[in-house]
């Protein structure tokens, strides 16, 4: 929740007349440790995606995947010249990807504002479960790679 509240993920907004708001849910996560004992517990908030209609809600949803004989070619060229390759994951991705479309998310258990219960979230940023989170990371991150004077080749791919 701090994350969202720092990214300005949402704003707090009267319900608009005819619109119906997307719902959200909390998904928790147990992470072992290398002896099987819990080491951490997460929390994630996420939409209730499948609750939005298409052209409604959304028009896009596509987000390209990266091509195993790249990965392949990547990995091939990392070990030739003895290069380290580090993986990594980024908690809060989803959250750089702004929507285009209006989008009103209920707001989550737990986490109602007080004496604003009837008010709901109107999303700025993309979150995990909607069906164009994909896609608006997707459009955020081109953005940002051709900022640094990147071309996209014919098979998706920056050089």
């Amino acid at each position: 929740m701090e994350s969202m509240g720092s990214n300005q993920v949402w704003i707090l907004v009267d319900p608009p007349k005819g619109v119906r708001p997307v719902g959200c849910k909390w998904v928790y996560k147990r992470n072992l440790g290398a002896n099987g004992e819990i080491t951490t517990f997460k929390a994630r908030l996420v939409a209730i995606g499948y609750t939005q209609r298409s052209r409604v809600d959304f028009e896009e949803t596509y987000s390209p995947v990266a091509m195993a004989k790249s990965i392949r070619i990547l990995l091939a060229i990392a070990a030739w010249y003895d290069y380290e390759i580090w993986q990594m994951d980024v908690k809060t991705a989803f959250l750089n990807g702004f929507i285009e479309e209006e989008i009103y998310m209920g707001q989550s258990e737990g986490f109602t504002i007080i004496g604003e219960e009837q008010k709901v979230f109107r999303l700025q940023r993309s979150i995990y479960g909607h069906k164009q989170a994909f896609q608006s990371w997707n459009t955020r991150s081109d953005e940002v790679i051709r900022a640094y004077d990147f071309i996209k080749n014919d098979y998706g791919s920056f050089s």
